[in-house]
């Protein structure tokens, strides 16, 4: 399977992506790690038993790393997932983004017809 065709792996990124609580999930954990607990408790909306599903969902598509500190699980962001994503679908726009910023700054020719 090429590059330009993804992965399976792709498809439970996007997902875990497709559901607003889980992209919510994804950024309570941005800045730090946060226990179970402590995640379950920035989500007073919804049940123990829905964050842990969601909580499944976002660990099946590795976005989420889950390690036990004795009694604690502690949960982290996975970053890489979402930056193959960024590197599949993004980054070559956001690089032509770039490149024409850099044409529109740079100093007229005096050889081009159009300036």
């Amino acid at each position: 399977m090429s590059s330009e065709e993804g992965t399976p792996d792709d498809d439970l990124v996007f997902k875990a992506l497709a559901a607003p609580i889980r992209r919510r999930m994804l950024d309570a954990l941005r800045p730090a790690e946060l226990t179970t607990g402590e995640l379950c408790a920035r989500f007073p909306e919804i049940d123990r038993t829905t964050v842990l599903q969601h909580l499944r969902v976002l660990e099946g598509a590795d976005l989420v790393i889950g390690r036990r500190v004795g009694r604690e699980r502690r949960l982290s962001l996975a970053p890489m997932p979402i930056k193959r994503i960024f590197d599949r679908w993004i980054g070559d726009y956001a690089r032509a983004a770039v490149d024409l910023l850099e044409d529109l700054d740079s100093p007229p020719r005096r050889d081009d017809p159009a300036r």
